[in-house]
This record gives C-alpha cells, sequence and structure tokens, in this order.
C-alpha cells in the first residue's frame, strides 16, 4: 500500500495515541514522547512554515544530531508538500554554501548557537536564506539577526493558525502523493561539488518496508538513534522504518554519552558502521589485557568456541552435542555478560554496512 510519511504519522496518533513514538535523554533523564504528542507538534510546525511562507516542492536545510523536534521539523515540511535536507552538523560552514544555494533553500532548522553561527557565516553568499530557526537559545538570547527566530515562536504562531483552520493540516497531509520528493541527500562531493539524490516517499517507504519484512521488525523494537540525520543509512534506519513499522527511535543526550544510552536503552535493532564494532572490539581487547590470567584464559578459549561455532548457528548449520554444551557454557560465563555490557543484551537484529570491516 503505497502512502506517505506524514500519513503514517497520523495513521499512528489515531491508532495508539499513548504508545511512545520517541524518547530524548535530557540532563540524564529519558523523557518520553507518544504519537499523539508527535502529531500535535508535526501539526503546529506545519502550520507556522505555512505562516512563513513555506510552500510545496520549497526546500528547508536542518543542522542538528537527532532529536525529536528535527524529526517533527522533517514531518512538518514533508506534509506541506515540501522537502527536507539534513546537512551534517560537523561540516564546516563553507561546506554548506553549495547545497543551499543549489537547492535554493529559503528556511533552516539549525539546532543550537553553533550552528546558527555557521549559517550567519555565510549568509551574504546564500541571500536567498531568509528564516533560520533554532531549537536550543543558549547563547542566542542576545542575537538580533534578520530572519531568526527560536523555533518555539514558530510552534506558538503555528498553533494559533490551527485554533482558527483546525482543518488546514490534514487537508494538507492529504494532498501529498507518494510518488512526491520526499527528501533530497547531499553526496560527500569527494572528487567534485556534492550532488543533490531526490527519493520520493515511496522509494525509501519500499526500502524500509522491504527490510522489516526481512528482520520481522513490529513496533516493539527499540532503536538507538545516533548518527547523522544527514545520512541515508540513518535516514532509512530510524526515519522510515521508524514510521513505516511504528516502533520507538531514542535519541541521545550527546554523542559523548552514546556507549552510556546504548546500556541504559538496550536497542532490539541496531545498525553502526564498521568503527563503531571495531571501537568496540579494541575497547574489549585492551579491557581483557588488565584482566587476570584465570580471566584471560577463559576469554580467549570462548572466543575462539564462538569463531569455530558461532558462524553454523547462525547458518543453521548441523553442530555436535560436545560444541553446543561448550557454546552454551561460553553463552553463560562469557557472551553473555559481555552483550549486557556493551548494551546488546537484547538485539534481536543487528547491521553493519560501508567500508569492509575486520574479522
Amino acid at each position: 500500500m503505497q502512502t506517505t510519511f506524514p500519513q503514517l504519522l497520523l495513521n499512528h496518533a489515531s491508532q495508539r495515541p499513548t504508545g511512545t513514538a520517541m524518547r530524548e535523554k535530557e540532563y540524564g533523564i529519558w523523557q518520553a514522547m507518544t504519537w499523539q504528542d508527535m502529531a500535535v507538534l508535526v501539526e503546529h510546525l506545519a502550520c507556522g512554515l505555512h505562516q512563513a511562507g513555506l510552500r510545496q516542492h520549497d526546500h528547508m536545510i536542518l543542522i542538528g544530531a537527532n532529536r525529536p523536534r528535527l524529526y517533527a521539523t522533517m514531518l512538518a515540511v514533508q506534509s506541506l508538500g515540501a522537502v527536507p535536507i539534513a546537512l551534517y552538523q560537523d561540516a564546516a560552514a563553507l561546506e554548506c554554501v553549495f547545497p543551499i544555494n543549489n537547492a535554493e533553500v529559503c528556511y533552516a532548522f539549525a539546532e543550537d548557537q553553533e550552528q546558527v553561527d555557521k549559517l550567519l557565516e555565510i549568509r551574504e553568499q546564500c541571500p536567498q536564506l531568509a528564516h533560520v530557526y533554532f531549537d536550543d537559545p543558549r547563547g542566542l538570547r542576545s542575537y538580533d539577526e534578520p530572519g531568526l527566530q527560536p523555533l518555539d515562536d514558530l510552534i506558538a504562531e503555528g498553533k494559533a493558525f490551527a485554533a482558527q483552520d483546525s482543518g488546514f493540516f490534514k487537508a494538507a497531509v492529504v494532498k501529498v502523493q507518494p510518488d512526491d520528493v520526499a527528501a533530497m541527500f547531499f553526496t560527500s562531493g569527494t572528487t567534485g561539488n556534492p550532488k543533490g539524490v531526490v527519493h520520493t516517499h515511496d522509494s525509501l517507504l519500499n526500502r524500509a518496508r522491504a527490510g522489516a519484512e526481512f528482520d520481522k521488525l513490529t513496533h516493539e523494537e527499540d532503536v538507538l538513534a545516533y548518527l547523522p540525520p544527514a545520512w541515508i543509512g540513518q535516514n532509512i534506519f530510524s526515519y522510515a522504518q521508524w514510521l513505516s513499522c511504528g516502533y520507538v527511535v531514542n535519541c541521545p543526550e550527546d554523542a559523548s554519552t552514546v556507549n552510556i544510552d546504548l546500556k541504559e536503552i538496550g536497542p532490539t535493532y541496531y545498525f553502526a558502521p564498521p568503527r563503531v564494532f571495531e571501537g568496540m572490539l579494541t575497547t574489549v581487547m585492551i579491557r581483557m589485557e588488565d584482566a587476570g590470567a584465570l580471566k584471560r584464559g577463559m576469554f580467549k578459549y570462548f572466543m575462539d568456541m564462538a569463531k569455530k561455532v558461532g558462524p553454523k548457528l547462525m547458518d543453521g548449520e548441523s553442530v555436535g552435542f560436545g560444541d553446543r554444551v561448550l557454546y552454551a557454557l561460553g553463552n553463560f560465563m562469557v557472551y553473555g555478560p559481555l552483550r549486557n555490557n556493551l548494551g546488546f543484551s537484547r538485539v534481536r537484529v543487528a547491521y553493519t554496512a560501508g567500508e569492509a570491516i575486520g574479522p
């Protein structure tokens, strides 16, 4: 069945309004947002952006980490038939000039002062960038640049508009078609200027559904969103499949707390590039060097057993009774505690992609 991202949001909000859609960690505490909360926020943002002049086929850039309000802004933009473009938050200011001008971007979402400063620095080179909305006001209260506005103000304006025209938002969502452009992703541009790659609602959701069906994903999954929103892989795992399946996306407090947050959430569905898994392996091996001789010996023995038996078990091949017993013992003494320490106790499906991964 063909549909769109905003329509999926409304479906979830209608079918299970009190179900958790997202969690965000703030000051060490996980804050939950329901599907109904998300739908209301998206409606107010969409109405506010409509008031500000955002129309079908317009483009809006978003620069920031994974946050519920960034995801809500993407949905609001799509609800109006416009196109969100996420840029890498660690990109230098000059690296943002080409995508902004190439896509003729007039609207921007900036997470915090760092991203706002970046956009203000290049504003003379991007004269059409008239509206910049920031989420985190810290350090920005004294800024008085034209077109710079807190996201809270945009939400308040949208709320007032929605109160006057309660049917506008749903009518706008109905107008959006599966074949409409849903997002644009820019390539790295290592051999020249970055190239904008467009995807429709249907193309993204088609891939998301195919993966979900293969892995039997349900609304009961927990996912940790810690990779850049500008990367299409993150968009599939934490946005397209999130709305397709209706599972919970968890946003870490900060890049430096990802490992702690991973242990606290215990995701059931996990994706990481090879460098993340290799970093975990390095950390484990370094810690084992400081362990006692007995622990080191036990670790080495059972890891060798895992390399021997694990692939066969995963491929459904037959394994001897003795190896099965030793593998089960290793799971009790080494593999289980290690998974728990890394935050993988509940992982049911895990993926890696990108460059080649070491053994």
